[in-house]
């Protein structure tokens, strides 16, 4: 028996992707990337502030390192908490000490239950980028757009009063979107999202919005939690990164982009800190790094269009 002609059809079907979000675009076809300084390598870190509600929401699904065991769930609840009371001063700490800015993906709970956390961020002179307003807002395509409006107008308004200044950037909560995720974020005035880890250089969406990769792999939940590898593996393994990044960029020109995505509950752990402090000293001396916020990153390309 044969197939029906129009059974192989199929109306998407051509050269890219099955959506019209951004066009297809392979590195060696980019016009290079040229970062400040003659520098090749942008050290770009994302540090994750989360709020963990003590009773977690399945719908559409439960973050990741939320709560695990029977409610309450005492360990996990208190374990989360140990990175805004303790682990994210120690980076901050750590920061200061290797000059270096960073970009933080705050809840907006953090700024209405702990607003001095967000004041001490903006007087470090770091970045804040919206995460959402606490680890129940996860989206994924289903939310009502009306709701997925209303959770990300309130992360923005939340920080903002607090901040002083509106986020330009946005990080979904798992780096999980809806289909009307990106619109919504050029509507709400956002300048770029992080969530698409598919390059090692920013690019744009069809409608303007900017992404700046936020590679999952080289994440210190990864690594660390997931793997179960040793900080010292973890920081072998960026300072590895860095080195491809940087050879390749001399080989074919332009810019890389090296993510640290870091989680204060995670990094922030008194064994641990010693080797990060150490991968800080370490990527500040090689002559190509450049350490940048999102919103520099952003600003290097000319801007949002």
């Amino acid at each position: 028996m044969s197939l029906a002609p129009d059974y192989l059809e199929y109306a998407k079907r051509r050269l890219g992707y099955d959506h019209d979000l951004y066009p297809y675009e392979t590195l060696p076809k980019r016009a290079p990337i040229a970062w400040p300084n003659g520098k090749t390598v942008a050290a770009w870190i994302v540090v994750s502030l989360e709020w963990f509600p003590i009773l977690p929401s399945d719908t559409p699904f439960r973050a990741p390192g939320h709560m695990q065991t029977a409610y309450p769930d005492y360990r996990h609840y208190t374990a989360r908490e140990y990175g805004t009371r303790v682990g994210f001063y120690r980076l901050l700490d750590a920061f200061a000490k290797a000059g270096v800015s960073v970009s933080v993906a705050a809840n907006s709970a953090i700024a209405e239950r702990y607003p001095s956390i967000i004041r001490d961020v903006v007087a470090a002179g770091h970045e804040i980028i919206a995460h959402s307003t606490d680890m129940n807002g996860t989206i994924a395509s289903g939310l009502p757009i009306a709701e997925e409006r209303a959770l990300i107008a309130q992360s923005l308004d939340t920080l903002e009063a607090v901040a002083g200044t509106r986020p330009r950037g946005w990080h979904s909560i798992a780096r999980s979107q809806s289909f009307n995720t990106v619109p919504l974020l050029k509507e709400a005035g956002v300048d770029y999202c992080v969530d698409w880890a598919n390059d090692e250089a920013p690019w744009a969406f069809s409608n303007g919005l900017i992404n700046v990769p936020l590679n999952h792999e080289l994440s210190d939940r990864q690594i660390l939690n997931v793997q179960q590898q040793s900080v010292d593996s973890y920081a072998e393994q960026i300072l590895d990164a860095h080195d491809w990044l940087t050879k390749e960029a001399e080989a074919q020109g332009g810019g890389r982009l090296l993510p640290l995505h870091l989680t204060p509950y995670i990094i922030g752990l008194p064994y641990r800190m010693d080797a990060f402090e150490a991968l800080l000293a370490e990527l500040a001396a090689r002559p190509a790094t450049w350490f940048a916020r999102g919103d520099q990153i952003v600003d290097c390309l000319g801007g949002p269009s």
